[in-house]
């Protein structure tokens, strides 16, 4: 994917990890680390996406958002380390697009960055429709919806999270681990839940649940969404 993200983290070595899995990804990237820095860089670059760390030195993340605001709508990714809700309420409050919690697993942070460049240049290039069609299926992201030849099949708001992460990062596998985090948001949970969820969409879109032509198991790597089955990623 052709974009450019700037990495605003006072902790270099986090914010290297982040550059090399963006780099793996295609994603150009620049690393600040601290927000004033942030603006000096953009002053000479122009971005496609900024990923924001909250505790920074001097200025800290809400403060360099709230400015932000006032002169740009460039997409958004706060990282925060603090616990509580109070924190995402705020930073989405201020026009944050998306919020990941540390701990993150690189891997599902940079499927969250692609999704949020995809959907904003989806938006930028007034696409008709935001569907995503693989086959017979029509999912959209946004509405939770998912219809197959014109009739809505009924999924549970964790079912469609569970397909539609999976969807947007097509050919790409993810560890039970990785889903958990990114659908329930934590780090630590059942992980068992994943394959329980698993099944259930297996059961609703697959013609054979024992033998899936869509979501797929790659032993000792996890899920992956089959892309020779995606017909349109608009």
């Amino acid at each position: 994917m052709n974009a450019k993200v700037l990495i605003i983290e006072d902790e270099l070595e986090l914010g290297e990890l982040v550059q090399l899995y963006l780099s793996k990804d295609g994603i150009d990237s620049d690393i600040a680390v601290s927000a004033e820095a942030g603006f000096e860089n953009m002053s000479d670059t122009a971005y496609d996406l900024i990923t924001l760390d909250i505790n920074l030195p001097g200025m800290d993340g809400f403060e360099f958002l709230q400015k932000l605001r006032q002169k740009s709508e460039i997409p958004v990714l706060i990282l925060s380390a603090r616990e509580g809700d109070e924190d995402i309420v705020l930073g989405l409050g201020m026009g944050a697009d998306e919020f990941v919690n540390k701990p993150f697993a690189p891997k599902v942070l940079v499927a969250r960055i692609r999704a949020l460049l995809r959907r904003v240049r989806s938006d930028l290039d007034h696409s008709a429709s935001s569907s995503i069609i693989f086959d017979s299926f029509n999912l959209s992201p946004e509405g939770y919806h998912l219809e197959k030849n014109g009739e809505r099949i009924i999924l549970s708001t964790k079912e469609f999270e569970v397909l539609r992460f999976l969807v947007q990062n097509p050919g790409t596998a993810f560890s039970p681990d990785d889903i958990y985090q990114a659908v329930w948001g934590q780090e630590f949970g059942d992980i068992s839940t994943v394959a329980v969820y698993i099944q259930r969409i297996r059961k609703k879109i697959e013609e054979d649940p024992s033998n899936p032509e869509y979501i797929l198991t790659i032993h000792g790597r996890g899920y992956i969404f089959n892309e020779r089955k995606l017909k349109d990623e608009s």
